[in-house]
């Protein structure tokens, strides 16, 4: 399917031009894998600090292999960087709004940037123009955001909701290689451009799934909520398998071999993090209080979350009593391997307890002290190894299952820790081999 020309319409070829507003995680991600594919591509953000850097080569985050691709693209002159989103828009095919969307009082998303895109939008526009919500937004948005540009502008445009469903530390892959792709539009001239805009990203036979702009707003929530609910699922098992003296590893299994079940996010710890999970079950919570629906299993799945955090701390103080005057050492600070994002951290609740109970800590983590400083500013040590967060410590903390954690020296560890004592919250390590190593090891539903 190909969309047709119009005024403002320029067709290099299979080139097209667009406009991504707001140049955080998911406007980055996006922009530059679009680019990547051949297209002419303008991030915009009214962040002028940050706007500089992307110029001077300089992102704002840690993604595994993001900053190679933009520098490519940016020195191949498909990708380039501005706050001036009238200029942007205006020369425009595609124009996604990839702004924040933080957590209202209530646990609802909040809109306000949202919308401010929209109207700013709606006033450049020159030529028929798609604009499609790449943030993930209310069921509902969509009409809001139509509504908004309507309200200022005589352009013809369509408004399509695109979710996106980025991993962080595999955004990349998650993008030029889809599971599949969720298309909210009502238009088939829009449908058009965007399986176009789609088409290389999809060879390998994975599906645009077309549908109505509200079914693709509530996806994006169904999928993270049902995806926390298995990560809160396990975590309630693996505070069973400890009461009944079972192990959460065998009982893991057992159930993933199940084809209706399978292995993905059965992996018990110490709760979900970052910037989706947390927030974005709030918020189908949120939306369906509106309509007059309690979704208690999903306010369930958050208090077991909640509770899972405070697990490592709990299995602390049970050991030693009193923390105050101890050392302790952490590993990991993100809420997970391969990103610096500490947004809902489970380290940020067990830190914050542990030097709220007197205790000395020590951390390390391979790409989050930038963001850890912000956090804790010097109230903890930095250590630049693993290894030098240890001498002296009463006890060890691995809260992020980074690679480089999982094969460590143990002799050596042993040698620097005051007591050799581990605790950890990603079950990474074998319960028998480490009391043969000569450590009280406590994981999360492991026997012994």
């Amino acid at each position: 399917m190909r969309p047709p020309d119009g005024p403002g319409w320029s067709r290099f070829g299979p080139l097209m031009r667009i406009s991504v507003i707001g140049s955080g995680y998911v406007g980055l991600v996006a922009g530059t894998c679009f680019a990547d594919s051949g297209n002419d591509v303008i991030c915009v953000d009214v962040d002028e600090k940050k706007i500089a850097s992307l110029k001077d080569g300089k992102l704002p985050l840690y993604e595994p292999g993001l900053e190679e691709l933009v520098h490519k693209n940016a020195r191949d002159g498909r990708l380039s960087f501005t706050t001036d989103l009238a200029a942007a828009v205006s020369t425009s095919q595609v124009v996604f709004i990839a702004v924040g969307t933080p957590e209202g009082e209530s646990g609802d998303a909040d809109l306000k940037h949202v919308l401010a895109a929209a109207e700013q939008i709606g006033r450049a526009l020159q030529h028929y123009t798609v604009v499609v919500d790449k943030s993930t937004v209310p069921v509902g948005t969509a009409d809001k955001v139509r509504e908004t540009i309507a309200a200022v502008t005589q352009a013809q445009f369509d408004v399509v909701s695109n979710p996106e469903f980025l991993k962080e530390g595999a955004a990349l892959d998650d993008f030029l290689k889809p599971d599949r792709v969720v298309i909210g539009a009502t238009s088939e001239r829009a449908r058009a451009l965007m399986a176009e805009l789609y088409a290389p990203f999809v060879r390998t036979e994975n599906p645009i799934l077309f549908m109505d702009p509200r079914s693709a707003e509530l996806t994006k929530y169904a999928a993270n909520a049902m995806l926390a609910t298995r990560i809160s699922f396990m975590n309630e098992l693996a505070l069973v398998c400890e009461k009944v003296g079972a192990d959460v590893d065998f009982v893991r299994k057992g159930l993933g071999s199940d084809r209706r079940i399978g292995y993905p996010f059965l992996f018990p710890g110490v709760g979900y993090g970052g910037s989706c999970f947390p927030k974005d079950v709030k918020a189908l919570v949120a939306i369906a209080r509106d309509y007059g629906v309690e979704l208690d299993l999903l306010r369930a799945v958050e208090r077991t979350n909640e509770r899972q955090k405070r697990t490592l701390l709990a299995k602390a103080l049970k050991h030693y009593g009193d923390l105050a005057g101890r050392k302790f050492a952490v590993w990991g600070l993100a809420f997970k391997p391969k990103t610096d994002d500490m947004r809902e951290a489970p380290s940020l609740e067990l830190i914050e307890g542990l030097l709220g109970k007197g205790a000395e800590v020590a951390c390390h983590d391979p790409v989050a002290e930038e963001v850890a400083r912000k956090h804790f500013g010097n109230r903890v040590k930095y250590s630049p190894t693993p290894y030098d967060a240890l001498p002296g410590a009463d006890g060890l903390f691995l809260v992020t299952e980074w690679n480089e954690f999982r094969h460590p020296d143990f002799d050596r560890m042993k040698s620097l820790m005051k007591t050799p004592v581990v605790f950890d919250g990603r079950n990474v390590y074998d319960p028998g081999r480490m009391r043969e190593k000569g450590f009280v090891y406590f994981g999360i539903g492991r026997r012994g």
